[in-house]
């Protein structure tokens, strides 16, 4: 028996956890049957506690590399699409300063070729009104011509001597000859304008067609299709120069990741600076003395270095060799 009795309805029933265990020890066979009216004990046996599974720790450990895995994978896509992103936007800013470069380099283009249209305008002009001056010539000769003859006539009938009628065709002979002169130098002003308006429609014509040679082999195509002559030039550093006829070409600076250079032209005296134009992209000048404007085209840029050519109206640098001179037979 134990030292002391339970409580009725808690420990008997096993219900009271705070009270700890008690042992009650076995009466035995040889004790004899509980008497009547004694408390009856039931043996509460505790519920065994589960053992925690092997492979929980484990499993929770490679839950947290495979997170972290993730983790690092999507930081480093977000990583790369911003670097992306970024060179996208850097390239797109470098394409829309491109189109800007080429729209005002047109702009400029037009403005020249516009300068030249009125030029070739004003001397359109001037035939007309030298054309009118032939016009009024030729009625001047006309009229004159017909007063000699009538003074001639008259002369006849007055039965005039021979020496007044040598004497009034001789003056007649002499006017008609002054006219008739001045009739021929107004001819060949006339075909001198004329001259002068083709090469400079020409020279238009040229510049509006636009062509532009990316290589050494289409350049020489080109100047056999061209009635203009082409120089090739080669600027190996920065300050480098070059001379080309008449026309000094210094290269100042370039840039290959945004493909823009910047040269000094010298020519007539003066120096030009040309900033931040684009490869292929023609740049106009004119030069005293040319029937339209000198072209100079970039084709090849590098680190430091650009190569190109001049175009100028033809024989315009007698002295210096084109590129078809340059390769025999091309």
């Amino acid at each position: 028996m134990a030292d002391k009795d339970p409580s009725p309805g808690h420990s008997m029933f096993g219900l009271n956890d705070d009270a700890p265990t008690r042992r009650v020890t076995d009466p035995g066979p040889t004790q004899g049957a509980p008497q009547p009216g004694a408390p009856q004990y039931v043996y509460v046996q505790p519920v065994p506690q589960a053992a925690p599974a092997a492979g929980g720790g484990k499993m929770m450990q490679w839950l947290v590399v495979v997170l972290a895995v993730l983790a690092v994978a999507n930081l480093a896509l977000v990583l790369v699409g911003r670097s992306q992103f970024s060179d996208y936007a850097t390239k797109q800013a470098d394409e829309m300063n491109l189109l800007t470069r080429r729209m005002d380099s047109s702009d400029d283009r037009y403005a020249q070729l516009k300068g030249q249209f009125q030029v070739t305008t004003e001397k359109l002009g001037m035939t007309q009104q030298e054309l009118s001056r032939a016009h009024e010539l030729a009625e001047q000769v006309q009229q004159q011509q017909q007063t000699a003859v009538k003074q001639l006539n008259q002369a006849i009938a007055q039965k005039a001597s021979a020496q007044d009628v040598n004497k009034l065709q001789a003056d007649a002979n002499a006017k008609i000859g002054g006219l008739s002169t001045d009739l021929d130098s107004t001819k060949q002003d006339l075909a001198s304008t004329k001259s002068e308006f083709t090469n400079a429609l020409t020279g238009t014509k040229g510049e509006l067609n636009g062509a532009i040679a990316r290589t050494h082999d289409e350049l020489v195509a080109l100047a056999h299709k061209s009635d203009r002559d082409y120089f090739e030039f080669t600027l190996p550093r920065k300050k480098a120069q070059q001379k080309v006829g008449t026309v000094t070409v210094e290269l100042e600076k370039t840039d290959p990741r945004r493909n823009v250079f910047s040269v000094n032209l010298s020519f007539d005296d003066k120096l030009t600076e040309r900033s931040n134009k684009a490869v292929n992209e023609p740049l106009y000048f004119y030069v005293q003395g040319a029937s339209s404007a000198l072209e100079l085209v970039v084709n090849k840029l590098g680190k430091d270095t650009v190569s190109g050519y001049i175009s100028t109206p033809k024989g315009f640098f007698p002295s210096t060799t084109n590129v078809l001179g340059q390769r025999p037979g091309a």
